[in-house]
């Protein structure tokens, strides 16, 4: 079918559906353990086509999609996104914005922007604005349940590949935590980049203490050394790490306005932010552009499937998460799936949208 070219084309309905996936091995990080993933997935139709999106969330968000924003979006335009977007964030306003309502109103949006890119037959960066061709990523694992023997192989296989930086999750005990940093830097060599995470576990002082201890293994990101709620530890620790190590928080954003106090506290060398939380592309493209103003970099925590067409359209792009788990599922439900070059992603600009096809086969045995 050709890409259509009238200038109003109605959603006929949204449709949402869960699949669960158990994770290859326990895993865990400073604060939390999981054995599985939960992918919801939206799809939108109108024009003869259909979009998709998707969150990493549970049921319960799956339940607010169906029964709060179906009918909110349903009839309206799909050749204009914000507007959708607008309208849930209207309707959302007595359930508590951030949280759940944020990821089901992510997902949708995803879906209504994949929607109207292909309806113009158009790659999803193309419709936005292409700036960059491709996006650096950092392979992303090394949980604190892993043996040192599972993470010093999944560091290594990654830099092996060709991915010259690489993250594993601290926390759980600083001694240990030490012993195993140790061994990572030893499995990449001194050529890689090192990243830490320890998800807001530490206390300030316990952060402070471990900054300089990491940085003997020439450890340059440290990822929520405090709690991210607590900005003024955050900034602490940015002020007194050692020069050559940037602090990094974001990934818990819901709106434009949890990411403007973040800045404003000076809390952060590098600002993360997960499209598939903080408002699809629509609150995507918002943190953007207010990370530009405040001349900062900008980092997409995991997804990697749909932040490859976001991050190649903003300016101040530092990279993308290459999450296990995301990698793993998104691998296993759709095609198209960028795949790693030279320690890049890359849009496929031969597709239109997002470039992804769902496997329905496949979809099937993980269903809800």
């Amino acid at each position: 079918m050709p890409a259509v070219s009238s200038s109003s084309v109605p959603v006929e309905a949204i449709q949402v559906s869960t699949f669960t996936v158990p994770t290859d091995y326990p895993e865990s990080d400073g604060t939390l353990k999981w054995d599985k993933t939960t992918l919801v997935l939206v799809e939108a139709r109108g024009g003869g086509k259909q979009g998709l999106g998707y969150t990493y969330a549970d049921q319960a968000t799956a339940k607010l999609i169906h029964g709060t924003l179906a009918d909110v979006v349903k009839g309206k335009d799909a050749m204009s996104p914000p507007a959708a977007y607008m309208e849930m964030w209207r309707r959302v306003r007595n359930l508590g914005r951030p949280g759940i309502c944020s990821m089901a109103i992510s997902a949708v949006d995803f879906a209504l922007w994949d929607l109207k890119a292909r309806l113009l037959n158009l790659p999803l960066v193309t419709l936005l604005g292409q700036i960059h061709a491709g996006a650096p990523i950092y392979g992303s694992g090394g949980f604190t349940s892993y043996s040192d023997e599972q993470l010093t192989n999944q560091l290594a296989g990654w830099v092996e590949q060709g991915i010259p930086q690489v993250k594993m999750k601290i926390g759980r005990d600083a001694a240990r935590d030490v012993e195993r940093v140790r061994a990572a830097r030893e499995a990449i060599g001194k050529k890689a980049k090192l990243y830490v995470d320890a998800n807001g576990a530490y206390s300030r002082k316990q952060a402070l203490n471990q900054a300089e201890i990491f940085a003997g293994f020439d450890v340059s990101w440290f990822e929520e050394p405090v709690s991210s709620d607590d900005l003024e530890g955050l900034r602490l620790v940015r002020d007194r790490a050692p020069v050559k190590m940037e602090v990094a928080a974001g990934e818990y954003g819901y709106d434009v306005f949890y990411f403007r106090r973040m800045l404003e506290a000076g809390a952060v060398d590098v600002l993360q932010a997960d499209a598939t939380r903080c408002g699809g592309v629509t609150g995507f493209m918002q943190v953007a552009a207010l990370c530009e103003s405040h001349n900062l970099p900008f980092s997409c925590h995991t997804a990697p499937a749909l932040h490859t067409q976001l991050a190649c359209a903003v300016v101040p792009l530092r990279n993308i998460e290459y999450f296990h788990d995301h990698v793993r599922i998104e691998k296993m439900f759709f095609e198209g799936v960028p795949e790693p070059l030279r320690g890049e992603l890359h849009p496929d600009l031969s597709r239109a949208g997002f470039g992804l096809e769902l496997k329905r086969t496949e979809l099937k045995k993980f269903a809800a």
